[in-house]
């Protein structure tokens, strides 16, 4: 993982210039094709010097791929507060941890027969749910070991091409400028994830002794002055770390703003709600010791039912790096 690496921003800014400089020295396909030899690297849509070496090779933060679930009521070492992401499909429920999800960032699985693939980049605090269907086949995903605006870059295992997680775009190979289909999930505790989903199952570690399940290796990130490997433009008029509830090109709104107004309704009714209960998983070196950022969730009336839709709980560097045309709401 690569802030362990790091001392957990414990180390001098010279420890940071040396990384940053070996990441970039890399940033060419003549150093890759020896690790990534199916990759087609003539299609591509981003300047290969954007993308960086977060650290690990490919797959050195492994994905989960045989994962393993217990039912909501057998889960006896979670806290209340801890932070999930919820996803429900055709009324199948499961919790996927940020205890789990950050030492492996990804989830290969299938929940209520749709292929799906649950992703955290902790560097981003982005959580996006994808429907690994595309045009016909399943695709399942790993990790490139690779950053692109201090985002994770996975690839899917039938063709080597690269994928940007926020964007859940290829980038780089055979299937350049294919986009996967997000699936409406939510960050929330575990709490709010067994309220709603009394009969729902828990993500659990396929062995509780390979990580350090339930420690944070990013301890301190989330309030730390700048991100890791970002060499991208910063959003004004907030912090570069600061939460933010992203909806896409529709623009995205401060953590802040929401949780000070309770409630926000968009011009095409979208209604955000913030309540209090939900640990920061890049705070505290203990994730269940974080401190309350709070849950919220994303709707709007279908039919007059309340339903979710896609939404992102994003650093702003993050989101203004993807979007840099659309706007953070923050009054």
């Amino acid at each position: 993982m690569r802030l362990s690496i790091l001392g957990r921003l414990a180390a001098p800014l010279t420890f940071f210039v040396i990384v940053a400089s070996v990441s970039v020295a890399w940033s060419t396909p003549d150093k890759w094709r020896w690790e990534w030899q199916q990759t087609n690297f003539e299609k591509h849509s981003v300047d290969f010097k954007e993308i960086m070496s977060g650290g690990p090779p490919k797959d050195g933060i492994p994905a989960v791929d045989d994962p393993t679930f217990v039912s909501v009521d057998a889960i006896e070492d979670m806290a209340a507060t801890e932070p999930v992401i919820g996803v429900v499909i055709n009324g199948k429920a499961r919790a996927y941890p940020l205890s789990i999800l950050i030492w492996h960032e990804i989830v290969n699985d299938e929940l209520a027969g749709v292929p799906i693939t649950v992703t955290f980049c902790p560097l981003c605090n982005a959580a996006v749910v994808f429907d690994r269907r595309l045009d016909g086949q399943v695709l399942d995903f790993g990790t490139t070991g690779k950053l692109r605006n201090s985002d994770l870059v996975m690839y899917d295992r039938q063709t080597e091409s690269w994928w940007q997680q926020f964007l859940g775009e290829a980038i780089v190979g055979d299937l350049l400028g294919k986009r996967l289909t997000m699936m409406p999930a939510r960050l929330e505790s575990f709490a709010h994830f067994k309220a709603r989903a009394p009969e729902g199952e828990v993500l659990v570690p396929n062995n509780e002794n390979y990580r350090r399940y339930g420690a944070n290796p990013y301890q301190g990130y989330d309030t730390s002055p700048q991100p890791f490997l970002y060499r991208g433009s910063m959003p004004r008029d907030i912090g570069a770390l600061d939460r933010v509830v992203s909806l896409g090109k529709k623009g995205a709104w401060s953590w802040t703003l929401l949780r000070q107004k309770g409630t926000i309704e968009t011009a095409d009714g979208i209604v955000m709600k913030w309540e209090a209960g939900q640990n920061s998983a890049l705070d505290s070196w203990n994730i269940a010791d974080g401190r309350d950022v709070g849950n919220v969730t994303v709707q709007r009336s279908v039919d007059g039912k309340m339903e979710d839709v896609v939404y992102g709980v994003d650093f702003a560097f993050a989101y203004h790096a993807f979007y840099p045309d659309s706007p953070i709401h923050v009054e």
